[in-house]
């Protein structure tokens, strides 16, 4: 088919691209089957069961997958347009179906823009198409995905055979946390629709929503679960986060009533909980090392503590079993190390039941022997859903094959699941570093000639960029032309982190994952000469080159400790530089002392210091929220940026090591979720990813069984 032209829009189907005054959108294949459909009936009611026959023949899904299509397809058109009339091109008409408005004018491409095109548009390097390959094999498998991860189980029936998906959520600004009432009545979940993040309430299947805390509940995002309604479903439990004056932070449940009200204090020290299936016990954990388990009558401010993880490691998610026999919850080193885990509820020996090692979350009863949680899968692509028999302990992948999951939340029968599902999409910003304290205004994109990217470093006269969607590439962007030039592409290899370049030879160290194991590679500035070190090691976090490039630290991983060891580039043996827990360092620019990440306390950790020799040094306290790691020393000083903040309001800060004086650099309000960062060699701006994740919140009904 040949381009099409909706208003100041221009759509390539064969290319896959959407170009507008804003910028470049590129199409998921399906989604813009979709919108090729409507286009070919313009101005027709075009109903869903047709575009059904017609995108997805033959292929059985859920009338889900047409309103995910139809939500990506506006979200395009509005950024690629830059106004949200664009969006109204497509048009819902309840239980009738969609309507492309406006005839679109059909010719060849017309030139793209100078705004648009570059060097390297026309000399597009390999790792973007590979991620493009992948999208186009992934939506030609839609459909329910049944899948066994190890072991066979063929006889295992599918618990979400025949299952009903229905988009809940039709508007921006949701964030991936959602909880259901026991009797599947209430759905709630966090968005940012009247501004801050809030929590919302809507019945289901009313399509009516309502703004439970307003803005009066302080520090509502967070990492791991932030909604739970009490048994009987009349409050809403929020995890808060609040830091006062004197910068102390404290982490509290609070709750607000499901039919209105004011929000009150709950629970203190709480960071997350869940009833027993009776309703007279509950089980907790406060923001404190080793997460510590425990189980306490309802209507009691403690109780007794059941399990503790050694130093290092989180438990997150706790969950009753229906019998009240076990406490479930999900353990290990956040966010890429977790699986599932369960205790008795009475205190006693732990015992692992999933063997994932990846991204594991939100754990909930589909019946009393049904399992079904999140999780990342070998590759790092999803998360995705997963169900388990537990008496047979073989976990298979469920549900739609491109739908990846950020939360999950079942009712007490296990009948009715709510979920959110996301849509990732990265960027690259730049924002100077000025006397003033910058705002979103000061920000500019950096136009990119491939879709997007993350985890940028600052080299001299270029930047090295991320693959975006599965950290699977490294690409190297010259600042002069914009030219990207594909340095490594690592097939069944993914990051773990951002690469680190060497400030003598301008070599790139970066660690690696595929298949459980982990390692540290080297190559040339050019991409040429890969090779691995240290390969008997299991790396973890981000790699730092010593001050002369002789060497590199990095985290490695041994049973229950994680240290720094210094790993010589000549390939002799590694050696341990740091005794305690440590990952992700940095050195000063004059190379006399680093700083690394301590061991996670809650959902934060310490920045500590060693000198060059490997002694202690002291710097002031700073103590940072987990999700921000990356730690980076301005030119020339001992004064480091770091981002500081929720998850969905981060922003940097300047803090002098020498004195201790802090300085705030950016506000810029929600609209960043900032990712990682670096500084530029002159040190007069900060280089940062921005992540915008699309949620919509989707409930899923099983069929009896």
């Amino acid at each position: 088919m040949h381009s099409l032209r909706l208003g100041d829009v221009t759509v390539d189907p064969a290319a896959g691209t959407m170009v507008g005054p804003a910028g470049r959108e590129q199409l998921d294949p399906k989604v813009m089957q979709v919108l090729v459909v409507l286009a070919r009936r313009a101005g027709e009611v075009v109903p869903r069961h047709e575009l059904l026959e017609e995108v997805w023949p033959g292929v059985v899904v859920g009338d889900d997958v047409v309103s995910r299509c139809i939500y990506q397809l506006r979200r395009h058109l509005r950024q690629a347009g830059g106004e949200r009339r664009h969006a109204a091109l497509v048009e819902t008409l309840p239980k009738r179906g969609y309507r492309l408005n406006g005839a679109p004018a059909v010719g060849p491409p017309p030139a793209i823009s100078s705004a648009h095109a570059t060097p390297a548009a026309r000399a597009r390097p390999r790792w973007p198409l590979a991620v493009g390959l992948v999208a186009g094999v992934m939506a030609v498998a839609a459909g329910l995905a049944w899948r066994s991860t190890g072991r066979t189980d063929a006889d295992w029936p599918n618990p979400l055979a025949g299952a009903r998906f229905t988009r809940v959520t039709d508007f921006e600004g949701v964030a991936p946390s959602v909880a259901i009432s026991r009797d599947g009545s209430r759905i709630a979940f966090l968005a940012s629709g009247d501004g801050p993040l809030d929590a919302w309430i809507t019945g289901a299947g009313t399509g009516e929503f309502r703004n439970l805390t307003r803005g009066r509940v302080p520090g509502i995002d967070n990492p791991v679960r932030s909604l739970a309604f009490t048994p009987y479903g009349s409050q809403l439990a929020v995890w808060t986060r609040n830091v006062d004056a004197a910068g102390a932070e404290t982490i509290d449940t609070w709750a607000v009533p499901s039919t209105g009200g004011l929000p009150h204090r709950y629970l203190d020290n709480v960071a997350e909980v869940d009833w027993s299936p009776d309703g007279r016990r509950r089980v907790s954990h406060p923001a404190a090392p080793g997460d510590p388990l425990s189980v306490a009558d309802a209507g009691q401010p403690a109780g007794r503590q059941i399990y503790i993880a050694p130093n290092g490691i989180h438990c997150h998610y706790p969950l009753w079993s229906p019998d009240g026999a076990f406490i479930y919850f999900v353990q290990g080193r956040p966010p890429d190390d977790m699986d599932v885990w369960r205790i008795p509820s009475a205190g006693g020996q732990a015992e692992r039941i999933t063997r994932h090692g990846s991204r594991v979350s939100h754990p909930v009863f589909l019946d009393s022997r049904t399992l079904a949680y999140l999780a990342t899968a070998a590759d790092g692509s999803g998360p995705w859903l997963h169900g388990m028999d537990l008496e047979r302990r073989i976990a298979h992948r469920l549900g739609p094959e491109l739908a990846e999951y950020t939360s999950l939340a079942a009712s007490a029968n296990g009948r009715r699941l709510v979920a959110t599902q996301a849509t990732p999409r990265t960027s690259l910003w730049r924002v100077p570093v000025m006397a003033r304290v910058a705002s979103e205004t000061d920000a500019r994109r950096i136009g990119l000639p491939v879709a997007g990217g993350r985890s940028p470093r600052a080299g001299p006269g270029y930047l090295l960029v991320v693959s975006p969607s599965d950290g699977r590439g490294i690409g190297r962007l010259a600042t002069a032309d914009n030219r990207m030039t594909e340095l490594w592409n690592g097939g069944p290899e993914r990051l773990v982190a951002g690469p680190a370049i060497d400030p003598v030879r301008q070599r790139i160290a970066f660690t690696t994952t595929a298949r459980g194991s982990t390692r540290l590679q080297v190559m040339d500035a050019d991409g040429s000469g890969l090779r691995a070190l240290a390969a008997h090691l299991q790396v973890t976090g981000a790699p730092a080159w010593s001050p002369d490039g002789k060497a590199i630290l990095v985290a490695v991983t041994q049973g229950l400790d994680t240290r720094l060891f210094k790993v010589p580039v000549d390939g002799a043996p590694a050696t341990p530089f740091a005794a305690d827990y440590s990952r992700d360092a940095t050195f000063s620019p004059d190379g006399s002392f680093l700083v690394f990440n301590g061991a996670d306390v809650g959902p934060t950790f310490p920045v500590k210091a060693l000198g060059a020799d490997g002694q202690p040094r002291d710097v002031p306290d700073l103590v940072l929220p987990r999700g921000t790691r990356h730690l980076v020393f301005l030119p020339g000083s001992n004064a480091l940026v770091v981002l500081r903040g929720p998850a969905h309001k981060r922003d940097f800060w300047r803090v002098d090591l020498d004195t201790g004086r802090e300085r705030q650099l950016t506000d810029f309000g929600s609209a960043f979720a900032i990712g990682e960062f670096d500084v530029s060699a002159d040190g007069r701006e900060i280089i940062f990813d921005q992540l915008r994740e699309e949620s919509d919140v989707v409930q899923i009904d099983l069929r009896r069984r």
